[in-house]
């Protein structure tokens, strides 16, 4: 059992650019409460989090930035290349990264919970959970991933790769391996087939949600609908670009879609995904003719209520500067047009640099005045 009465938490490792968010996306759809525990780890050590000090005090003033914040890539050379720096750095973080998760589990709704962490096994955090989920790719994979997405030299990608405990290691504690060396889809099945095995016994469990505004339907879609989805938007995006299936098979890796239904035909969407305690929502597309305030006004809602049970401190809307220019039914709906500097938080501001595709338009609402994390900026 978990270390959490009335949850059953899924432990999901695997050494790096193996696809493991991807896989805590997938059971995010499937009605998972999912938590990225690297992402906290980041955030405890920012400026004004709990870790900032004892990491200068512990490694010195060198590894600061310009901005004052600490430069995780100078920390990283240090610590990826030093068993000892890298054992003092997570004395300090496991802590903090533990009270967190503490908060989190115990404050979501969700029966289900899905812990993503890249040193599950290497700390104890595994001992929290009722199941360890092990993702698996070749090396030659996991070099591509490194160097093609997040810029590292082939040198930079194989010291990250050689830090980490042999794959072969994890494996011997995983109750479930996932094979991520092909399709989304063919991952998709793994992953889809594990948690049947994990709601049957779990009969307190409900399925991804919908709800009803008026004669308007909203559903939080799965990739089943990954065909229907494509098709409308294809019909309906501005840039006229034609959507495939396997392009919306490969969007759910990193979000989910939000559907605006009437008489079981898709009328408008979003993509939604709430990553770090901030909510995203960007694709956001209406049938020409609809009543724009009352599709805008059920699909936002659905998301806030979605929202709040991830325990979302923001949301972020970044908006096509056709749908933005309605700013009396955005203001309505407690939404204001906002820059990156406009924003207090550093996370907040993050996640705008990270995600806003180019040509939208910023709007920002904050969803609770309680910071879960705070001071964990």
């Amino acid at each position: 059992m978990s270390s959490w009465r009335g949850k059953y938490a899924i432990g999901l490792t695997g050494n790096i650019a193996t696809g493991k968010s991807v896989v805590r996306k997938m059971l995010e759809h499937l009605g998972a409460y999912g938590i990225d525990a690297d992402v906290l780890s980041h955030r405890a050590i920012m400026k004004s989090s709990p870790g900032y000090q004892p990491v200068i005090d512990t490694f010195g003033q060198w590894v600061l930035g310009a901005n004052g914040e600490i430069d995780r890539n100078k920390l990283g050379e240090l610590v990826f290349k030093n068993p000892d720096a890298m054992m003092r750095l997570e004395t300090i973080i496991h802590p903090l990264v533990r009270q967190a998760l503490d908060v989190l589990v115990n404050k979501t709704t969700h029966p289900i919970v899905v812990i993503e962490a890249i040193k599950l096994l290497e700390s104890d955090m595994h001992n929290l959970c009722d199941q360890v989920w092990v993702t698996m790719s070749s090396s030659d994979l996991q070099l591509e991933r490194l160097i093609e997405k997040r810029n590292m030299t082939r040198r930079e990608a194989e010291d990250r790769i050689n830090a980490q405990l042999p794959a072969t290691a994890k494996l011997t504690k995983a109750d479930v391996v996932i094979e991520n060396d092909g399709s989304f889809e063919k991952t998709w099945k793994q992953v889809y087939d594990a948690w049947q095995i994990i709601t049957q016994k779990e009969p307190g469990f409900t399925p991804v949600p919908s709800k009803s505004y008026g004669k308007l339907d909203v559903k939080r879609a799965t990739p089943e609908s990954a065909e229907q989805i494509a098709v409308y938007m294809s019909q309906h995006s501005r840039s006229k670009r034609k959507m495939t299936k396997d392009d919306i098979m490969a969007a759910f890796g990193e979000k989910a879609y939000m559907l605006l239904m009437s008489d079981e035909e898709i009328i408008g969407l979003l993509g939604w995904q709430v990553e770090n305690l901030i909510t995203r929502v960007d694709d956001v597309m209406l049938t020409e003719g609809l009543a724009i305030q009352n599709g805008l006004e059920a699909l936002m809602s659905f998301v806030e209520d979605s929202s709040k049970e991830l325990q979302s401190e923001a949301a972020l809307l970044f908006l096509p500067p056709s749908l933005a220019q309605h700013e009396n039914l955005w203001s309505g709906l407690g939404y204001q047009a906002r820059t990156v500097k406009d924003l207090q938080v550093k996370a907040w501001q993050n996640a705008v640099m990270e995600s806003m595709p180019p040509g939208t338009v910023l709007l920002f609402k904050q969803l609770r005045k309680d910071r879960i994390l705070r001071p964990m900026q």
